[in-house]
């Protein structure tokens, strides 16, 4: 980073990652600067934010939603797009210097594509775009010269917690899970859980979908497939411990027994700043802890028979090829359906496992390929749903 200012393209800027970036970015001091801001159909809080901040750009990929509001009160220096290639553009804008891509699902693997083509460093909060599309995404960027920095709290805690040696005295890499709100139910209470129950996390304000990947733990599925290849480790590197607490995100455990943690409380904004402002730090607006208070922090094993979305992501980070595309889809119909209260909660895994264990593998897929994977693995959870 320079002393200039650093324009930055917020995807997703209605959601919570997005709204958190904008925090950051206000407290920055001028430094950093949202040029453009995306929603899906949240069109009423995007007007209000281009209201606020006066992007040169905004974009709302849901057509309808665009064609419905009302934005006759839009700044007039503000350009307005619309459409799914809307968010295209603003990843590719040249006045942008950092996408953050923080787009929910699968809908972010296209916009993060299009920013790494174009050389910008991307700020990573939409896991599955790696996922899907690691290895695409990780020789771009290479081919490119930019970076990937990761903006997931367990991901940010071990980015920097492997600036303490060098990459060939990494024993593992072992990431934090707060386990959720059941982390102590039997597979009875399991089955038994409601909509209501499984938005109620412990410890972090998230959007219902990974609200709910926390309490499967198919949040950490994902995530031990995205650090397989964001820091390019074999499976086997890669370990889950349960930490309640949230205040240790994630550890890095060195050849000689060394364990290098990164510990901050549950606040999404330190990852953020730190993605945006790497490889220097600055003052934060995010919540720092209280060390003239009494702190306990507990670490338990995984129960990975209770859990088994840990197994599905050790055995996906395993496969690659099409595997991470297909787990990913059919989680986002799985939860969605279970949303609509049309899946049990305790028949999410079991439906992705079903799909996963069903599906045509290529261990070499184009992007062409994933997509297709991505949608055949939906249309199979639609029929798990209906039988």
């Amino acid at each position: 980073m320079t002393d200039r200012q650093t324009n930055v393209a917020v995807l997703g800027s209605t959601g919570s990652i997005g709204l958190s970036t904008l925090e950051v970015i206000a407290a920055s001091g001028g430094t950093l600067r949202a040029v453009a801001l995306s929603a899906h159909s949240s069109a009423a809080l995007l007007e209000e934010q281009a209201t606020q901040l006066e992007p040169r750009r905004i974009a709302v990929t849901d057509p309808t939603a665009a064609q419905q509001h009302d934005w006759s009160k839009l700044p007039k220096g503000v350009e307005l797009l619309s459409g799914p290639e809307a968010i295209t553009q603003l990843a590719t804008d040249p006045e942008v210097d950092i996408v953050v891509s923080a787009i929910v699902g699968s809908a972010g693997l296209q916009s993060t594509l299009a920013a790494l083509g174009a050389g910008k460093r991307v700020a990573l909060a939409n896991k599955e775009s790696l996922v899907m599309g690691g290895p695409l995404l990780v020789r771009l960027a290479q081919k490119n010269g930019t970076k990937i920095l990761p903006v997931d709290s367990e991901h940010s805690a071990v980015f920097q917690a492997l600036q303490a040696g060098r990459r060939e005295e990494v024993g593992r890499v072992v990431l934090t899970a707060s386990g959720g709100p059941f982390l102590t139910y039997s597979n009875e209470q399991l089955a038994r859980v409601t909509v209501a129950d499984a938005l109620a996390h412990p410890t972090w304000n998230m959007g219902p979908k990974i609200t709910v990947d926390s309490a499967t733990l198919m949040n950490k599925a994902l995530e031990i497939i995205e650090a397989r290849w964001l820091f390019d480790l074999r499976p086997e590197q890669i370990g889950v411990v349960i930490h309640p607490q949230s205040i240790v995100h994630s550890m890095v455990e060195y050849i000689d027994g060394s364990i290098v943690a990164q510990l901050s409380p549950p606040d999404m904004k330190l990852p953020i700043q730190y993605a945006l402002t790497w490889p220097e730090r600055r003052n934060s607006p995010a919540e720092k802890l209280d060390w003239s208070q009494a702190l306990h922090l507990e670490f338990l094993p995984p129960d990975y028979e209770r859990f088994d979305a840990l197994s599905l992501g050790l055995e996906v980070a395993r496969a690659g090829g099409t595997a991470g595309a297909v787990l990913n889809a059919a989680n986002e119909a799985a939860v969605a359906a279970f949303l609509k209260e049309e899946l049990g909660f305790a028949e999410i895994v079991p439906a992705c496992r079903a799909v996963l264990e069903h599906h045509e593998f290529d261990p070499n897929p184009t992007l062409e390929q994933l997509f297709e994977a991505d949608s055949w693995a939906r249309q199979e959870v639609s029929r798990w749903v209906c039988t």
